[in-house]
């Protein structure tokens, strides 16, 4: 089970990784979409950033130490159920054209928790 585990925790790291880090800088069509169409400020969206990359440490981390992993993999799940909230609030899931993007933090909320599941049977 631990090969699994690990490539689930590697390829969500990867993920939030890329998600957290624009938001961060504060670049990008995400960084701009987020203060622009649902009204985030600068700090929320820097601070949404900074829990994103945390999670993708503490999943790398947690291949070595797999509490931090699974902690990781909750906390990242938790965001992305707000992630949802937010696109829900914005009626992002009416229309075609935003429900794509709007999907993404639905995947990876599932992702999330099938890593945690992973990471807890690989003990």
């Amino acid at each position: 089970m631990y090969p699994t585990a690990a490539t689930l925790s590697v390829l969500l790291a990867l993920v939030t990784l890329a998600a957290g880090a624009p938001k961060i800088l504060l670049k990008g069509a995400e960084s701009a979409a987020l203060q622009s169409r649902m009204g985030l400020s600068t700090d929320l969206i820097r601070f949404i950033g900074l829990a994103e990359v945390a999670a993708a440490g503490g999943l790398l981390v947690g291949l070595s130490w797999q509490p931090l992993g699974i902690a990781a993999a909750i906390g990242f799940a938790f965001t992305m159920i707000g992630a949802v909230g937010f696109h829900a609030q914005a009626g992002d899931y009416a229309t075609p054209d935003t429900r794509k993007k709007a999907m993404a933090p639905i995947v990876l909320a599932l992702l999330s928790a099938g890593t945690a599941v992973a990471l807890s049977l690989a003990m």
